[in-house]
């Protein structure tokens, strides 16, 4: 595990069959799981807990001081799920005290060179692409996915099942199950493929269309569309959830193409 090229903090926590490559640093308070493989010139710092079968690729620096003005040096941690890839030049910064810690769930992929803010919440199977920059207080749920170069604000909270393109601005919070766009950015329909692939049957895909259409397409506010959804759809398997969503939102909701 351990070689003269690197630098490994005797107070870190490390678990079996650990690979740590050449001129990597790790600093004391860290707990890296079973089976994960660390690559060369990767620093982990003070504050990281990396769970089983992980792969994190050369240059990436895990649990870095939040780029907050805020933080005063308190206590915080970075929690990565099992079995995520973070690949080359990832920075993922700790929490600050408003939440504590930065989390990142299982079979994550973090591509090359994309920033993870403190305190944000990257929940399980998320895809985030080359070069994505996330502020502070980021919310991704589970099988969101981000395209590359993308740019969102923080607060933002982003829908499970969701897809948004390449190149984005994302200052808006993405409903579930939807696909976004354009510049300024929009919503463009459901995420059709990624429902599929993970088992949705066309009963779902077509009650998360109906849902949306409402939504976006029947020249009714937010509001009014809501207060429809209820009177005429209160047996749908998907509409508390969304519309839960919506109502939780506190920057308000990407808006259609059409408006």
């Amino acid at each position: 595990m351990n070689n003269n090229l690197n630098s490994i903090n005797p107070n870190s926590k490390i678990g079996k069959n650990v690979i740590v490559e050449s001129f990597t640093k790790i600093y004391g308070d860290v707990v890296i799981g079973d089976n994960t493989w660390i690559g060369p010139n990767v620093t982990i710092m003070s504050g990281a807990r990396i769970g089983n079968n992980c792969k994190i690729f050369p240059g990436s620096v895990i649990s870095g001081i939040p780029q907050d003005l805020k933080f005063k040096g308190e206590d915080s941690i970075v929690i990565i799920g099992n079995n995520t890839i973070i690949r080359e030049c990832v920075t993922i910064n700790r929490g600050t005290k408003a939440l504590g810690k930065t989390i990142i769930g299982n079979n994550c992929l973090l591509m090359a060179y994309s920033h993870i803010a403190h305190d944000c919440i990257i929940r399980n199977n998320c895809i985030i692409a080359n070069g994505v920059a996330m502020g502070g207080h980021v919310i991704i749920n589970d099988f969101g996915i981000i395209g590359g170069l993308s740019a969102i604000h923080q607060f933002v909270k982003i829908g499970s099942h969701s897809m948004i393109s390449g190149g984005s601005l994302v200052r808006k919070d993405i409903p579930p199950f939807i696909k976004v766009a354009h510049e300024p950015l929009r919503y463009t329909g459901i995420n059709n493929i990624g429902l599929k692939r993970r088992g949705f049957n066309n009963d779902d895909i077509n009650e998360i269309k109906n849902i949306y259409r409402i939504i976006y397409q029947s020249n009714l506010n937010t509001s009014q569309a809501i207060k429809y959804i209820n009177s005429n759809l209160n047996n749908s398997k998907f509409s508390n959830l969304i519309i839960d969503f919506i109502m939780s939102s506190t920057r308000g909701i990407v808006k259609s193409i059409k408006t």
